[in-house]
């Protein structure tokens, strides 16, 4: 048996004895179980909202009602501009959140191992991690323009610290047992850091993923209200304004539902299935390890 295979059986190992034996669930039961109550919930708040309507009368402008916003959606749907609008919005929001990815990884694993630099730079992180993306906005645009790296630069600093801070957070969760076995099958410095630290980090570290996509959708769509015009192309966030200066309620709660629709379903695509599958490899979720 090879020593990284040895090391992460022993983190997995670890991770189970710490945990109870979960009772597997049927698939059937797991899906509903997590797929109705937000089904329920939504079919409610939209019966609430017709309700709403109708006692104080339907209004596009400052009142529309549900089958308004679908009726401003298959508009905007039609006239191609809502998929234009899509396509670019997500396009920045994914090339922005990957190299964000990759900074975020590489700058939090540097200064959760080495402390000096841990102690001089991370409280700035964590500072810049409380600022709204939106203040980013206004240097963005003297910076670069109005071109995409105004927004990508938004994005990157909404979504670096929450990625550094998670990695911090799950290098400090790693067991010091871990660091001991991993010395003694002779793991040092960077294959240490490869083998052991990170592995062990994960759970923190996709915490930290899941929260550097949300401030990232953020970046992209403020950055797409406030900057109009230069090369920028019409995202998502170019058509809540036009719905806004329109005073055209119903198409900004479309917008608004297609931006709420975009980052729940990056999330439940590419961050929950990876969170679920590290968790239950380490016997940490329900149904074990798959």
């Amino acid at each position: 048996m090879q020593p990284d295979t040895d090391l992460r059986s022993l983190e997995a190992g670890n991770d189970r004895l710490q945990t109870n034996a979960p009772i597997p669930a049927r698939p059937i039961r797991r899906v509903l179980g997590s797929v109705l109550p937000p089904v329920i919930f939504v079919v409610a708040m939209i019966a609430v909202w017709q309700v709403a309507v109708t006692i104080t009368g339907p209004s596009r402008d400052t009142m529309p009602s549900p089958a308004q916003v679908a009726a401003a959606l298959g508009e905007a749907w039609a006239s191609g501009a809502l998929p234009a609008a899509v396509a670019t919005s997500l396009g920045r929001g994914l090339i922005g959140f990957a190299a964000a990815i990759v900074i975020g990884t590489v700058l939090g694993l540097i200064l959760a191992e080495v402390r000096p630099l841990r102690r001089a730079i991370a409280p700035i992180v964590s500072g810049l991690m409380v600022l709204p993306s939106v203040a980013w906005v206004p240097a963005a645009i003297l910076w670069f323009g109005l071109t995409d790296a105004l927004v990508y630069f938004v994005v990157l600093m909404g979504g670096v610290p929450s990625i550094v801070n998670g990695m911090i957070a799950g290098v400090d969760q790693v067991p010091v047992q871990l660091r001991r076995a991993g010395t003694v099958m002779g793991a040092r410095g960077a294959l240490m850091s490869l083998l052991i630290v990170l592995p062990g980090a994960l759970p923190g570290y996709i915490a930290g993923l899941k929260q550097g996509w949300a401030f990232s959708w953020r970046g992209v769509l403020a950055a797409e209200i406030i900057a109009v015009g230069g090369t920028l192309g019409a995202g998502v966030g170019a058509l809540l304004q036009d719905g806004r200066e329109a005073a055209d309620l119903a198409a900004v709660l479309a917008a608004i539902l297609v931006i709420l629709v975009i980052g729940i379903l990056v999330e439940l695509a590419l961050l929950a299935p990876l969170e679920r599958r590290v968790l239950r490899g380490r016997g940490l979720l329900q149904g074990g390890a798959r």
